[in-house]
């Protein structure tokens, strides 16, 4: 099992408006494929920050749930056009981290 921890830089003053979309229809909509979200976070020391996480059993399993997320045709014309509008894709950094044997994400 490994979680993805995700960071974003959302376009200048329009964060709140991020995470009213990412809460709304982004998240539920990865769920809806399989997706196991596990947390959402605002970065409180960058107006412009965002960081969420998702959990995967192994790599099989994330290429299956990126296909069926993204590879979608609701994804493609609806979502993603949408996401470009609200970010910098360019500056997103994902870390992939497997908790160690005490952590409480076992």
């Amino acid at each position: 099992m490994f979680y993805e921890i995700r960071r974003y830089q959302i376009r200048p003053g329009r964060r709140d408006e991020w995470v009213a979309f990412i809460e709304e229809v982004i998240i539920p909509f990865q769920k809806s494929k399989g997706m196991n979200v596990i947390a959402s976070f605002m970065d409180e020391e960058d107006p412009d920050g965002y960081v969420w996480m998702r959990r995967f059993a192994d790599e099989a399993e994330r290429e299956r749930l990126y296909a069926a997320v993204y590879e979608s045709e609701r994804w493609q014309q609806e979502i993603a056009p949408r996401v470009e509008e609200l970010m910098f894709r360019e500056k997103i950094q994902v870390t992939r981290a497997v908790p160690t044997p005490a952590s409480g994400l076992r």
